[in-house]
């Protein structure tokens, strides 16, 4: 198969075997009915329990909260290249929505709360979401105005989020709330459970892409929440979200790749399959051309995103090349979707076809997680321009 991954320096046979395990339960429980939950946009509940239960909802976390242990970048990378063999982007952010939304309850949060919330999430019991977007700020963090004003031994919050996955149906929610001045100094993490008097959520909002996932607005409305569930210290939440960005950006750059992965094997298929002109079309040079092209963009930018990976594996902290991993990535993905649909011809525009999803679900990873321009503006910044 095209971009078969085998045992190298990067992954040792403990990582084949995980990844084994995550492609035959994506064949076995995702596959037969992707695209009917496409459709539907949602998938099933019980999909995060199966998950829990194969192990492959605890990768990265704390053993003593239920997870596989922290530190092997690799074994993070191996399962969510498998995942993304599911061909549904949505259904693979919803279904990892813990993976923003966790890490800064298992890292800062009070040993109480940390105990109480993770284990259930590991097990797929609960979902867990991240909930910094605003209706007015986008990509500026620093400038967001959900306020959490301290009463006593409670928080009351208000304000409101959007664009936040797994937001209709989480059950407990990572926010960012202003308990002080203006600017990123002000920031804290709040984690509010969607029980919560005066917590509520929109419709489910309809995009582009990755249809199957459960993308919602959260609104706060006086709402009270417990001081004890203070994520870190206070006004010191900027920090704890920028931490948690550099593996973000790293698995959107796996989905990216991926993404484009799979729309080059799907289209060697299609291509040694289709007849016109009395041969099939992948004997056309423009064509066979294309396809090398393809294929050459992915490898690359799948390697660099391996290198990206060590360095993190290594204790380093790679901001730049991490942004830069993202932004080629998603390059790559955006023009070899592209390609696919035009290799499909008026098939590659038809919602039957895997490389239609594809296509459209490849425009968010250039907006998520930061756009490319604010990865450029990071980039920058660590060249000291």
């Amino acid at each position: 198969m095209a971009g078969e991954i085998t045992v190298t320096e990067y992954f040792n046979e403990t990582h084949q075997q995980v990844r084994q395990t995550v492609r035959k339960f994506i064949s076995s429980h995702v596959l037969p009915h992707i695209q009917d939950w496409e459709e539907a946009g949602e998938f099933p509940r019980e999909l995060y329990r199966l998950a829990g239960d194969a192990g492959l909802l605890g990768i990265g976390f704390p053993e003593n909260l239920g997870g596989t242990g922290e530190g092997d970048v690799f074994l993070k990378v191996a399962v969510s290249e498998e995942l993304m063999r599911s061909t549904s982007g949505g259904l693979v952010a919803s279904l990892g929505s813990l993976d923003i939304g966790l890490p800064p309850v298992a890292k800062w949060a009070r040993p109480e709360v940390r105990e109480q919330i993770v284990p259930p999430v590991l097990r797929g019991e609960k979902i867990a979401a991240l909930a910094i977007t605003e209706p007015g700020g986008g990509s500026d963090v620093a400038s967001l105005r959900t306020r959490a004003a301290r009463d006593g031994d409670h928080y009351v919050v208000n304000g409101s989020k959007t664009f936040i996955t797994s937001g209709h149906r989480a059950d407990h929610y990572t926010v960012a709330v202003r308990t002080g001045g203006e600017g990123h100094g002000g920031i804290s993490l709040l984690l509010i459970d969607r029980d919560t008097p005066g917590f509520s959520t929109g419709g489910k909002l309809k995009k582009m892409g990755w249809w199957a996932s459960d993308t919602a607005e959260l609104f706060f409305e006086d709402c009270r929440v417990p001081a004890d569930r203070l994520i870190g210290a206070e006004n010191a939440g900027f920090i704890a979200i920028m931490s948690n960005f550099l593996q973000e950006r790293l698995m959107l750059t796996i989905m990216a790749y991926m993404t484009a992965q799979i729309a080059l094997e799907e289209s060697l298929q299609y291509s040694q399959q289709r007849q016109a002109f009395g041969r099939s079309i992948d004997r056309f040079q423009v064509n066979r051309h294309k396809l090398v092209d393809m294929a050459t963009q992915i490898d690359v930018a799948r390697e660099y995103a391996y290198r990206c990976a060590a360095l993190m594996q290594a204790g380093k902290n790679p901001i730049k090349e991490v942004a830069m991993a993202k932004n080629f990535a998603v390059q790559v993905c955006e023009s070899v979707t592209r390609e696919a649909v035009q290799l499909h011809g008026g098939m590659g525009y038809m919602r039957e076809s895997v490389v239609e999803r594809l296509y459209r679900d490849a425009k968010i990873l250039s907006i998520g997680g930061g756009t490319d321009e604010i990865m450029k503006e990071l980039i920058a910044k660590q060249m000291k321009l």
